[in-house]
């Protein structure tokens, strides 16, 4: 059995397809038939628009077949010129059987073989024919049923569709032009002639309701001449209201409570002072003598030093309370630190021996304080700014200011916190 190839698929395509019904199963076949006369062969293509079969047939094949069906064939002669001619002969007859005349007058039946896939019998009034044919693959099936069948008729439908007069009225010769002209620009361009042809509503529509129709569809599908768009563009609309989004809460971490002591505010002093300071040696040693001073002395178990703030109307995780010097004590601090340089030690002793007094004094009403729930206030501590002194008596006159004034401040009333006496906090040594 000799292979189908590319070229006789290329000889099939200027035949016609004939058409044979199976009566048995009421099956259609469709098939094509090609000979040639000088190479004495013969191929048939054949199709039931699912599966592909095809025979090709050389010379000797097509005598010896001959000679099995048809009994009055005689057996094969002697002279090579006579046999050629009487294998010639017969398959001319077998080609006019072929055609879409004779064919209809022919007998069709599926017979069994032993050797082909698929076999079916012809058979006229002079003579009998049997093809045995074997499948093709499905690649080589698709690619012949899409070249001899399914774009034909692509094409087919879209000049009849597109025809200013009826297919049916028009004389072979407007015919054959119209087909030509249509064949033509569907070979030029396959796509665009495809989109043209199947694109049309009434094509479109029709083939949609046929395809419908043969398979026994339950809803058929309407004819329309034209298209109308569709609005695609509206969003969906519901009557339900989304779901709010979920948000994860997780716990926030406890915020650190604010410490209850007050925040100390420094008073800064005027910058005249400081401009006016000519010896730097003295300065160095006042200062030095004033933080010994300032980090012995202990805080007095009262808060008649500490003037009481004022409570914000904050939250009290957020609040924080500020300590503001009374003006008394601010001028205390400044004509402290308003003193000569030479004065310093006496000062210092001074002020150490009066405090420890004072605390002594008043460790009675300490107990008294201690029932309150508050804290007391921290000292202000102020930058202490040396001062040039002009004379002795300025010197002296400031000191007996400055202790009127401590002891102003010390005498004062209690203040509204109490608990446990710390010592005052002077801020780190500096070096």
């Amino acid at each position: 059995m000799d292979p189908f190839t590319e070229e006789h698929s290329k000889c099939l395509l200027g035949k016609e397809w004939l058409i044979k019904i199976d009566s048995e199963k009421s099956a259609p076949y469709l098939f094509k038939f090609y000979h040639s006369a000088s190479e004495l062969a013969c191929y048939l293509l054949i199709t039931d628009t699912r599966t592909v079969w095809v025979e090709v047939l050389t010379g000797k094949r097509f005598a010896r077949r001959w000679r099995e069906i048809n009994r009055d064939g005689g057996l094969p002669l002697e002279d090579d010129m006579e046999e050629q001619a009487w294998r010639r002969h017969n398959l001319d007859r077998l080609s006019k059987l072929h055609t879409l005349a004779n064919i209809a007058s022919a007998t069709f039946n599926i017979v069994e073989s032993r050797d082909a896939d698929f076999a079916l019998q012809l058979e006229c009034d002079h003579f009998k024919w049997r093809w045995e044919t074997y499948i093709v693959g499905p690649r080589t099936a698709a690619d012949l049923l899409s070249k001899h069948l399914i774009m034909p008729l692509i094409s087919t439908t879209h000049m009849a569709f597109n025809s200013a007069d009826p297919v049916s009225e028009l004389s072979e010769e407007d015919l054959q032009k119209a087909v030509d002209k249509t064949g033509r620009t569907a070979r030029r361009t396959v796509d665009t002639h495809v989109k043209n042809a199947l694109s049309n509503p009434r094509v479109a529509t029709v083939l949609q309701r046929m395809t419908a129709l043969s398979n026994f569809a339950s809803t058929l599908p309407a004819v329309f001449t034209t298209a109308e768009e569709i609005d695609i563009g509206s969003p969906f609309q519901t009557t339900n209201k989304p779901k709010a989004m979920e948000i994860d809460e997780s716990p926030l971490p406890k915020k650190i409570k604010d410490s209850a002591s007050p925040v100390r505010v420094g008073v800064s002093g005027s910058s005249g002072p400081m401009a006016q300071v000519g010896d730097e040696a003295a300065l160095t040693n006042s200062r030095n003598n004033a933080q010994a001073d300032e980090e012995s002395v202990t805080e007095p178990d009262t808060d008649e030093e500490f003037v009481p703030a004022k409570r914000r109307s904050a939250s009290p995780s957020t609040s924080q309370k500020v300590s503001m010097p009374q003006p008394e004590l601010m001028e205390s601090l400044q004509g402290r630190l308003s003193k000569p340089p030479s004065s310093a030690a006496q000062d210092t002793s001074r002020q150490r021996s009066q405090s420890r007094a004072k605390t002594t004094a008043q460790a009675s009403a300490s107990s008294d304080d201690e029932s309150s729930p508050t804290r007391p206030k921290k000292k202000a501590k102020a930058v202490p700014k040396p001062a040039v002194s002009d004379s002795s008596s300025d010197a002296q006159n400031s000191e007996e200011e400055r202790r009127k004034r401590l002891a102003k401040i010390m005498a004062g009333g209690k203040t509204q916190r109490g608990g446990a006496r710390q010592p005052v906090k002077r801020g780190a040594r500096r070096f």
